[in-house]
């Protein structure tokens, strides 16, 4: 297992304003966000590989994982630390032969079942969600926080939820044995990013 510290972990969405993006994504970082992944389901491969890139320069300068959603050409190409796949994605036992045993792989898992084959299959953690209602998200089925913990319990790699997860809520997720909280609004769109990620962290460590 590559041993990533989970707690705090950034999934990126709309880069259409680049400086502020990758503003935003240093100043998380400075608040304590631990891994960072980027999504983008919109943007041409030339547009990711670039944005990548550049993303990478702020991840290697702090010295935390950047993981990219789904693209595991984006991947291997900026040589990023991983790669996080969902169950309509590459594989995961093709996805860890492709990007070999060094990198981190993550996937997303909404059932027992589910994690349990990502755990056979290779990956190093589960993402489980959504488990408070997302509007970044609209396809994601929802997680119950029984099922999380059932989640948790069943597999031996770690595993964070995603979903909604905000300053309100975050704290309902104390006694689910997660590894870290996944966020996306609560930090890409708040006014201080870094002040919303050290709160975060702050709730998921208290």
């Amino acid at each position: 297992m590559n041993d990533i510290d989970l707690s705090l972990y950034l999934v990126t969405d709309n880069s259409e304003n680049q400086e502020k993006f990758l503003k935003t994504i240093e100043e998380a970082i400075l608040g304590g966000v631990t891994v960072i992944q980027i999504r983008e389901k919109t943007a041409d491969t030339l547009e990711f590989y670039n944005l990548a890139l550049k993303v990478k320069e702020i991840t290697s300068k702090y010295n935390v994982p950047l993981i990219i959603n789904d693209r595991v050409d984006i991947a291997m190409a900026i040589d990023s630390d991983g790669v996080h796949v969902g169950q309509s994605d590459m594989p995961c036992d093709v996805t860890r032969k492709l990007i070999g045993e060094d990198k981190i792989l993550g996937v997303s898992a909404a059932t027992v079942e589910e994690a349990k084959k990502a755990e056979s299959d290779g990956a190093d953690y589960i993402g489980t969600g959504a488990v408070f209602p997302t509007a970044t998200k609209d396809d994601a089925e929802s997680v119950s926080k029984k099922e999380l913990a059932n989640i948790v319990d069943s597999i031996d790699i770690p595993v964070v939820a995603i979903g909604g997860i905000n300053m309100e809520n975050a704290a309902e997720l104390k006694d689910t044995g997660i590894a870290g909280l996944s966020v996306v609004s609560a930090i890409m769109s708040a006014d201080d990013p870094k002040k919303a990620s050290e709160k975060l962290l702050n709730i998921f460590n208290s």
